[in-house]
């Protein structure tokens, strides 16, 4: 009776597709109300009509979380709407997957605008929601990258291990405020941004060669470990670091 998120207030970054989608799905379902974000109006708009359609309590916008304006509109937005926050997930990413030499200086400050930076402003304008929230708990997307050589590119893993760090550090800092703060790290999962990686039967192999139980993992499958650290359930339980790999992190021979 009581594994639920009913009368909780969520913010899902990176909502309409992938992991972020499964997120927001799994949210719903679990009684929570959801707001959205993602930069495809297009994609935005067709996600709410259609979860809308089905009774749920869902809104968002489109835009991108690295734009400043867009990060206090958000904020300003649940400020009018809900004046407090209770859940905060960080989920946008992005990955240029080369050897770190061929990187430009433009690629490389990319990434981190849109995977670290745009996560640390969101959780800074977003404290004052979170601190009206009930038993709040935010929620960054980090990735094994960030504790492994996977050969996705090391700008990618440097954002991600810098998240992980954040968490621990926005943890110790905001636990008497009662704000938890933990992370999710993913291994490989069937999402949009990893089909140029999983249609490579070579890396597939190899992945799956690493992986003790032998496939990739789903997107619903991060979305449950998301949803039960931000759950009262886990009320104890804050500046970690959750591996969601198939096992991978744990497989020595």
């Amino acid at each position: 009776m009581n594994w639920t998120l009913k009368n909780k207030k969520a913010l899902v970054t990176g909502g309409t597709k992938g992991i972020g989608l499964a997120i927001v799905e799994e949210f719903l379902s679990l009684g929570a109300e959801v707001f959205l974000v993602a930069r495809n109006q297009t994609e935005v708009e067709n996600l709410l009509s259609s979860l809308q359609s089905r009774g749920s309590h869902v809104d968002g916008l489109a835009g991108d979380v690295a734009d400043p304006t867009v990060r206090t509109t958000i904020i300003d937005t649940l400020t009018r709407r809900w004046g407090r926050l209770d859940i905060l997930v960080n989920n946008v990413g992005t990955n240029v997957r080369k050897k770190f030499v061929e990187y430009t200086e433009e690629e490389y400050r990319r990434l981190f605008d849109i995977n670290l930076f745009s996560l640390t402003e969101m959780c800074r304008l977003s404290h004052p929601l979170l601190t009206k929230g009930e038993n709040a708990s935010v929620v960054n997307m980090a990735s094994v990258a960030g504790s492994f050589d996977v050969q996705s590119g090391p700008p990618y893993g440097m954002t991600k291990a810098a998240i992980i760090q954040l968490t621990r550090h926005l943890a110790a800092e905001w636990a008497l405020q009662n704000i938890r703060v933990n992370s999710v790290s993913p291994w490989y999962i069937a999402t949009p941004l990893t089909v140029p990686v999983l249609s490579d039967k070579d890396r597939l192999d190899k992945i799956l060669a690493r992986t003790p139980m032998n496939r990739v993992g789903q997107p619903g499958e991060v979305a449950s470990a998301v949803a039960y650290l931000a759950m009262d359930h886990a009320s104890y339980i804050t500046g970690q670091d959750l591996k969601v790999d198939g096992g991978m992190s744990i497989k020595g021979l």
